[in-house]
Parts: C-alpha cells; sequence; structure tokens
C-alpha cells in the first residue's frame, strides 16, 4: 500500500463552477482516486475554495457585500457542486480559515528566514477610477515576446512565458478598459532565480521518469529558460497579512493569492489530520519518500504548480543555492506528477462567464444528472488536448454508449435472470464461448488498472466500454433468449451466471468512471448497500481563532471501497426486473440547449 497524495486544483471563489472547469481538475482526479483507493492504496485527497484576491473584492463590490460574505455564499454553491459530481474528497475546504492562515504565514517566515525572499521594488497597476491594484490576470495586453494580443499580466498563454503587468505593451483592465497607471512599491520576491538549479535537476529526473504528459514537462523546463525573482505580496486589503512584525511594518501588503493557494494542499491536509484527531497523520503524505503526490489542474496553471509551488517548498527545506534548514512542517515532498489537461470548448467557442457563455455545473446536474456528464468528461473530455464540448455528442454518447451499451446489458441480464429464475442461478460446466468471455472481461481490470494509474483516464474508459461489448456480444453469440427447453435449462443458468459475473465485474471497472450509477448496478444484480462511498457536505467549526465559525466542507468515510477485483456473484441472490439504470435523452435536448445559449 502506498501513500497517494490527490492534491485538486483550487476553484476560486468568484461564482459557480461551469463544464469546463470540471473537465480539466474534478471528474479526472475523482476517476484516479477513486480508481487508486479500489486498487488498495491510501488516498489523501484535498482541495478547497481559493477565496483571496483583488477580484473577489471586485466582485463584491459590484454586489454590495463584504468579500466575506461573498465567498462564503460562493463556497457553499462550489461544495455542493463537486459533492453532487461526486467528487470523493476526504476534504474540501476552503482559504479564509485561521488554520490555512496559521501555515501560509509558516511557510513564508521559514523561507524568508532561508533567504530566498527579498524586498525590490515593482512596478504596481492601479485602475484609475479607484486607485486600487488591479490583479496581474485583471490586465491584459500585447505579450512583448510573440505579440499576442490578449496576453495576461501574468504570463502569455501562447508562448507561455512569465510577465510582469509593466511588460505588456497596450495594458489595459479588464475590469474597466481604462490604461492602469503605475506606481513604484516596495514587495516581497521569491527568488527564483537562487532556486533554478534545485527546480532544474528536479524537473529533469521528472522527465527522465518518462510519467509526466510531453506537455506538461516541456512547458515546464521552457519556462526555466526565462527564471526570475516574482513578486509575493499585493498592496490590498484582502488575503492573508504578512506575519508577525512584518504586518504592522507593512500594513496594507497581503501575500499574493497563488503564494497562499497553493499552500492550501498542505494546509488541508493539516487541517484533515486535526479533524479526525490525529493532529500528525498528514506527514505520512508530506515527509516520507515513499509516497506519492498527483496534483491535477488546467494547463493554464501549469506554471505555479511545476514552478513556484516547487520552489517554495525547496525554499522551505533550504535546498537552493542560499542552503537554509526546514521549519516545523520538516522536509516536504515535491510533486511526483502535474497533471495538466488542456482546454474544453463548447459548440467550438471558448467558455466565457463575463459573457454567459457557460453551462453550469448546477444546471447539467439538475437536467442530466451526474452519469452522462461525468461520461463525456472522461470518454471526450480535454485530457491530452483540447476538445469540444457540443449537446449533439453529449446526446449521442449517452443513447449509444450508456445506455444502448452498459445500460441495456444490464437491463436484459436482469430481466432475464428475474423472468427464468428470479435468483442468481448455479451454473452448469462451462462452454469455450463462456470461458472466453470472462477471460476477456477479467483481463480488463489489469487493462483499464493499469491506464488509470497513469491517469490515462480517455483510454481507460474505452477500454472498459470496450470489454462492454464484449458482453454484448457475447449475448449475441449465445442468445440465451431462445433457451426455452427443460433440457435447456442448464445451459440457460450457465449463460446468465456468466453474463451477471460479466456485469458484476463491469460494474467494478465502471465504478471510478461512473459511481452513481455502480451503486444503482450493484443493487440491480443482487447487491446489499452501498457499492462506492460517496462525498457528503458536512457544516463544521472551525479550528484555533475560528472556532466560533461554520462552514460546509466536503468529506466522506471511503474504507469501504471495493478493491479493483473479481468477487463471486452470490448464487440464490433475488434478482427483480430492474429498471432502467441510465435515461435516454431525446434528440430535442440538442435544440432546447442551443436556444439557451444564444439567449443568454
Amino acid at each position: 500500500m502506498t501513500k497517494i497524495l490527490s492534491a485538486v486544483a483550487w476553484p476560486y471563489a468568484n461564482g459557480p463552477r461551469h463544464l469546463g472547469h470540471v473537465a480539466g481538475f474534478g471528474v479526472p482526479s475523482d476517476v484516479f482516486s477513486r480508481y487508486m483507493r479500489m486498487a488498495g492504496h491510501d488516498v489523501l485527497m484535498v482541495s478547497g475554495s481559493d477565496e483571496h484576491g483583488t477580484p473577489i473584492l471586485v466582485l463584491a463590490d459590484k454586489e454590495g457585500v463584504t468579500p466575506q460574505e461573498f465567498v462564503d455564499r460562493n463556497h457553499a454553491v462550489i461544495a455542493k457542486e463537486l459533492a453532487d459530481l461526486g467528487c470523493s474528497y476526504d476534504l474540501y475546504t476552503r482559504t479564509t480559515t485561521a488554520n490555512h492562515e496559521h501555515v501560509v504565514q509558516e511557510m513564508f517566515s521559514r523561507c524568508l528566514d532561508n533567504g530566498y525572499f527579498v524586498v525590490q521594488q515593482q512596478l504596481v497597476a492601479l485602475e484609475p477610477s479607484t486607485g486600487r491594484t488591479l490583479p496581474d490576470r485583471y490586465i491584459e495586453g500585447t505579450c512583448p515576446i510573440c505579440g499576442y494580443e490578449e496576453a495576461r499580466g501574468d504570463q502569455c498563454d501562447n508562448c507561455g512565458n512569465q510577465l510582469e503587468p509593466s511588460d505588456l505593451k497596450n495594458p489595459r483592465s479588464k475590469v474597466t478598459g481604462a490604461t492602469p497607471e503605475f506606481t513604484e512599491t516596495d514587495h516581497y520576491f521569491l527568488d527564483l532565480p537562487a532556486l533554478a538549479d534545485a527546480l532544474r535537476s528536479w524537473l529533469g529526473g521528472r522527465e527522465a521518469s518518462g510519467t509526466w504528459r510531453p506537455n506538461v514537462i516541456k512547458f515546464s523546463l521552457n519556462i526555466l529558460d526565462d527564471i526570475r525573482p516574482r513578486a509575493m505580496t499585493r498592496d490590498i486589503d484582502w488575503g492573508i497579512p504578512l506575519p508577525g512584525e512584518l504586518a504592522e511594518r507593512y500594513p496594507g501588503k497581503r501575500l499574493y493569492v497563488w503564494f497562499d493557494a497553493v499552500i492550501g494542499y498542505l494546509s488541508a491536509s493539516i487541517e484533515w489530520a486535526r479533524r479526525i484527531g490525529d493532529d500528525d497523520r498528514w506527514r505520512e503524505w508530506w515527509n516520507s519518500e515513499d509516497a506519492r503526490s498527483y496534483y491535477f489542474m488546467g494547463k493554464d496553471n501549469i506554471t505555479f504548480h511545476s514552478q513556484i509551488w516547487p520552489a517554495e517548498l525547496l525554499a522551505y527545506a533550504g535546498r537552493g543555492s542560499k542552503g537554509g534548514e526546514p521549519g516545523t512542517f520538516g522536509e516536504l515532498e515535491l510533486p511526483t506528477e502535474v497533471v495538466s489537461s488542456e482546454y474544453l470548448t463548447m459548440e467550438g467557442k471558448q467558455f466565457s462567464t463575463s459573457r454567459n457563455y457557460v453551462i453550469g455545473i448546477r444546471e447539467v446536474l439538475e437536467r442530466y444528472g451526474p452519469d452522462p456528464i461525468r461520461y463525456f468528461i472522461c470518454a471526450a473530455g480535454p485530457e491530452n488536448a483540447d476538445s469540444n464540448f457540443t449537446w449533439a455528442e453529449f446526446v449521442q454518447r449517452n443513447n449509444s454508449e450508456l445506455v444502448a451499451g452498459w445500460g441495456n446489458l444490464v437491463n436484459r441480464t436482469g430481466a432475464m435472470i428475474a423472468k427464468n429464475f428470479g435468483e442468481i442461478p448455479e451454473p452448469g460446466a462451462l462452454e469455450p464461448v463462456d470461458e472466453a468471455v470472462r477471460a476477456a472481461t477479467l483481463a480488463a481490470f489489469d487493462t483499464v488498472g493499469d491506464l488509470l494509474a497513469r491517469q490515462r483516464v480517455k483510454a481507460a474508459v474505452a477500454e472498459a466500454m470496450r470489454a462492454v461489448g464484449d458482453v454484448n456480444k457475447y449475448v449475441s453469440d449465445t442468445e440465451p433468449f431462445k433457451l426455452k427447453g427443460e433440457d435447456q435449462r442448464e445451459r440457460l443458468a450457465t449463460v446468465l451466471h456468466t453474463l451477471i459475473q460479466c456485469v458484476s465485474d463491469l460494474n467494478t471497472i465502471l465504478a471510478p468512471f461512473l459511481p452513481h450509477a455502480s451503486n444503482r448496478v450493484h443493487a440491480f444484480i443482487g447487491g446489499e448497500g452501498e457499492f462506492t462511498p460517496m462525498p457528503v457536505v458536512e457544516v463544521v467549526s472551525g479550528l484555533d481563532e475560528d472556532s466560533d465559525r461554520t462552514y460546509p466542507v466536503i468529506t466522506g468515510e471511503y474504507t469501504s471501497t471495493p478493491r479493483w477485483e473479481s468477487r463471486p456473484v452470490p448464487v440464490g441472490a433475488p434478482i427483480a426486473k430492474p429498471t432502467g439504470v441510465f435515461a435516454k435523452l431525446d434528440e430535442s435536448v440538442v435544440e432546447e440547449e442551443l436556444e439557451r445559449l444564444q439567449q443568454s
């Protein structure tokens, strides 16, 4: 058993999540985590709502509420959405907690003591109408390196280079469109050049492992070519203050939202341990060389997970050119793998919250449930290349693959057993055709499992559905519906027993992709209780200074997760005629949803 940290990107609490968000981090991380639990590993899956930064201030101002009120509402919405989607977090928390603040300040203090923060002056962009600092991502302009006209103030998505707002040509505020005003101010910069050799050595080892997706390792190595100190404080009144006496010296400064957000993986792990009453349990995932950590996100966040976060970890441990010693958290392990997805578009266009060109997760869950959307993301999501969501493909995959493929196999297997025996029958001697389909289904455990362990979700679900096709073909080859004579009853029992055993095994194999459906199938084929544990939203009390505060978190009890193996179906277990596992969607759904998009 290996300790597996599943570190999932922190959704920004500026509103509900849309389909493009969860396609990149939500569903892929959950499929991986569920499989690794089934394979016998000790998984800790953590994340939370990222709640600091100027964008929150801007949006809260527009609504006439405080930033805390704004993020309180959105955090609750996001947590409910992710739980309903089936994301099996051990803890999904938030960054506006006292625990998180303490962890972030400890990280900053030790990095500072080790010499990896330097004070430098920086040109800061101000919104002319308010005088408020504009966050880097709220400034757009032309990239000075490649000429891309929609580069952001922190990086260019076209060439991948890190930028400062003052680097941009023709900069403009995304809030008002006005040209920002720039003023010089002191900030704490993370001394990335002092960590460059350590980063390069680590990334070289990751490249040699051959496990990272090519786009991620190539991008990560490329950004080392232009490495420079990066500002980690902002002039803002919403965020985590500098620790100790520095807060008094710089009362108007807060730690950069991205500095504190990536530390959330650690603070969430520590909060989880404290909540289960074993305060140091988190160390099993963070201080052990034998533990493995996988970070899931969209490609726009690669920089922060393959450079900034590893640099913070190296600086905290004193592993850069300036030396130093680890703090109270000890030497923290660097990411084993950064698992980045590409972009998902919708009907050929980019998702845009500002233009209301989105489909919210809440909408799709309420209209269609979690199974079709999880399946689409697994089968056609942006795993290694940008992909396009269309309502026509969504309906087609649901109807032809989920309903007509997997759902139909479950339904007719259950219906034939219910009609002919009323219970799982005792099989007779297996014929070669029975042995062949059993062997093919059993082989899928290894094939699908190997792909999931390497985060190849798209190929894994394709292999699982190929196995479904093999079993459907077995029904056509053996034609159990024609075995009606008394002298054929033993053969009928053998075929139907083989069928339901294959269905049981396929349900196990498909459980990471379709956990909600796996529980229904389990009940249909005579199983008792919940087959696949599901997450829950709980309202908890805060820790430390937050003790009089309550907020929702996602958590769950996953020790009953089934093992990734075949389990014999119980002969004699009663089988009733099943109802449909999945709902067929009418073709009119396509036109209705496209019309909604036009009206938005």
